[in-house]
Formats: structure tokens, C-alpha cells, sequence
């Protein structure tokens, strides 16, 4: 006889599954935030992390792997790694140009710091004021190389966070800067910025381009597609920092002045990747990359320095110096 099978009872519904708590992060490890990467690498302590990381930290920037840039909605995502014997690290940073008018940084991320052999996370840092810090100690630690040593007044373009951080390092290279000439296209920013100059014991002004001509030192720290100034305006001696694109598209100073300027960037993979400055120049036979010199060049006294023709250096970026200066901010905290 077939067996009698009872129908199954009918099972109540599963009561949903609660969504998982947020994960906290790991007590145990650090995270330095803005005012702690402050206090821990002064700017003339952040520049001197550039340097040392070029010319006794065994780095080589032509050997750094390519930044990855994905497209993304409003902007772009970056990763930079980079490593040496002792420490890795890496920046997950977002560029999104419509944020000033959000009132957000165009420049967001973070960085976390590796022990080199075991790759043991050590810290997170803030990725905005690391990016902040280290953008114009590289800058610093060229200029500190190529600049006429009584450099008096200062232009900037731009008056974000980038044009402050240049105004701080050029005055760590260079102390006995007295004026700062700002130019911008929002003149209540414009008059902000004058203003804290003025707090930080700088006299200072409103400018426009053409004030190049009066410039020691110019630092271009802006999102210009063309370029800022007419080169030719620049006094012999006058140096060029231009840090504001990655694209080689975009560019902010003219192909005249890499014609007749020294031109030194961070390493000559890059310059011809991604600085639109260098990249246009050669197209259109200004620019002889042979004549090229890089960071690390400058900084171990291999670039020589004409005192009768213009300095331009060119900064794309590279991982490297997030590396160096997350290594000293660590290293300062540890101790």
C-alpha cells in the first residue's frame, strides 16, 4: 500500500533580515585627520619630506606605476599607490569640478599607509589635507631650487585651498617674500584671500594677469583649460610653478615659455602622459623634450639653473609624494 503523504503545512514568511550594522574601523588603527597632519608636518617640514624622499630615499618617480583615472558621474575617481622597502600606500581621491558650487572641495579622498613588508595597514589620513599639503611642499622643493634667492612678491592665480598652500611654500623656501598679488575670477574670493595674506603678515593685492611682469615667483593653481598670462610679460629671473591640470589637453601656461624658460617636472613618463603645458609645446616644435629635466634632477643638483632665462616647473601629481609626506606625518605621530 502507496503510503499516505500529508501536504506540508504552509510556512509562515521569513521576518526580513535587519541590514547589517556599519562595520567600525579598527581602534587600533590611527586615523590623522586635518589639524593633526597640520600640527605634525609644518609645510617647510613637508617640503623637506619631498626632498629627502628624492635624494637619499632610494625613490625613483619614473618607475611609479600610472595613476588609474576612472570616469565617473560629475568627475573623476583616481588611485594612487606607491611604495618603497619600508612603507606602501595609496590615495582613492574624487575630482569633481562642480563641488566648489556645492560648497564641497573639487579635491575628496583618503590615504592609508602600509607597513612596506607585511603591508599591515598603519594609518588613514584625511586624503583632502594631505593632497592640500603635499601639492605645494613638491612645488616648495622645486621652486626652493630654481628661484632667484631674494624673491620678494608673489602672484597666484586661483584662491583655493591649492593657491594658500603655495603661498605658504613659497615662504618656506623663500622667507623673505613680503607681497602676494592674487588673481581670480570671484572678486569676493579674490578680497578673502587678500585678506589673510594680510593676517598672515603679508602685504597683499588684487591683480590680473598682466601683473605677471612684476612677479619673482608666479604659481598657477587653477581648473584653466589656456593659458593664464602672455609669457613674454615674465622678468628673466621669474619662476613659474603650474600645478593646476592633469590632462593633456588642458594647460595654464603658453608654449613660449617652455620655449625659453628651464623646464623641470616630475619625471618625463608623466610630463608626456598627462601635463598638457609640455605635451602641446612639443606638438607644435616649441618645446625640444631632450631640453627636459625632472624633480629629482633639480633636486640633486644635476638641472643647471640659467639665471638669464625663466624656471618653469610643471606638477602633475604623482603617488610618491603622498607617500613621502604620509611617511613623516606618521612617523612625527609615532614618535
Amino acid at each position: 500500500m502507496t503510503p499516505h503523504l500529508e501536504s506540508p503545512a504552509p510556512q509562515e514568511p521569513l521576518p526580513p533580515v535587519p541590514p547589517a550594522p556599519p562595520v567600525a574601523p579598527d581602534p587600533g588603527l590611527p586615523h590623522l585627520d586635518a589639524a593633526t597632519l597640520a600640527r605634525l608636518v609644518p609645510m617647510d617640514a613637508a617640503v623637506d619630506a619631498v626632498e629627502d624622499a628624492l635624494v637619499s630615499g632610494g625613490l625613483d618617480p619614473e618607475a611609479e606605476p600610472a595613476r588609474s583615472v576612472v570616469g565617473v558621474t560629475g568627475g573623476q575617481l583616481l588611485l594612487m599607490p606607491s611604495s618603497t622597502a619600508s612603507y606602501a600606500g595609496v590615495k582613492v581621491a574624487s575630482v569633481t569640478p562642480g563641488n566648489p558650487e556645492r560648497g564641497l572641495p573639487r579635491v575628496q579622498g583618503l590615504y592609508l599607509l602600509l607597513d612596506g613588508v607585511t603591508h599591515q595597514p598603519l594609518a588613514l589620513l584625511d586624503g583632502i589635507a594631505l593632497t592640500s599639503l603635499r601639492t605645494p611642499a613638491v612645488s616648495g622643493a622645486a621652486i626652493r631650487r630654481l628661484a632667484a634667492p631674494e624673491v620678494r612678491r608673489l602672484l597666484v592665480f586661483g584662491t583655493g585651498p591649492q593657491a594658500w598652500g603655495h603661498v605658504e611654500a613659497v615662504r618656506a623656501v623663500r622667507p623673505g617674500l613680503a607681497h602676494v598679488d592674487v588673481v581670480g575670477r570671484d572678486q569676493g574670493r579674490v578680497a578673502a584671500f587678500v585678506e589673510r595674506c594680510r593676517a598672515a603678515g603679508l602685504a597683499a593685492a588684487a591683480a590680473v594677469p598682466k601683473d605677471v611682469a612684476h612677479a619673482d615667483v608666479v604659481c598657477c593653481c587653477t581648473t584653466a583649460r589656456e593659458p593664464l598670462f602672455d609669457s613674454a610679460l615674465l622678468a628673466p629671473h621669474a619662476t613659474v610653478a603650474a600645478v593646476g591640470s592633469h590632462e593633456p589637453d588642458a594647460r595654464e601656461v603658453d608654449e613660449r615659455l617652455l620655449g625659453r624658460a628651464t623646464v623641470v617636472a616630475e619625471s618625463r613618463s608623466v610630463a608626456m602622459r598627462e601635463c598638457g603645458d609640455i605635451v602641446q609645446a612639443v606638438a607644435t616644435a616649441a618645446f625640444d623634450l631632450r631640453r627636459l629635466g625632472t624633480l629629482r634632477e633639480l633636486a640633486r643638483g644635476e638641472v643647471p639653473v640659467d639665471a638669464a632665462r625663466p624656471r618653469l616647473f610643471k606638477s602633475a601629481g604623482m603617488a610618491w609624494e603622498d607617500l613621502a609626506v604620509a611617511v613623516a606625518a606618521y612617523e612625527k605621530w609615532r614618535a
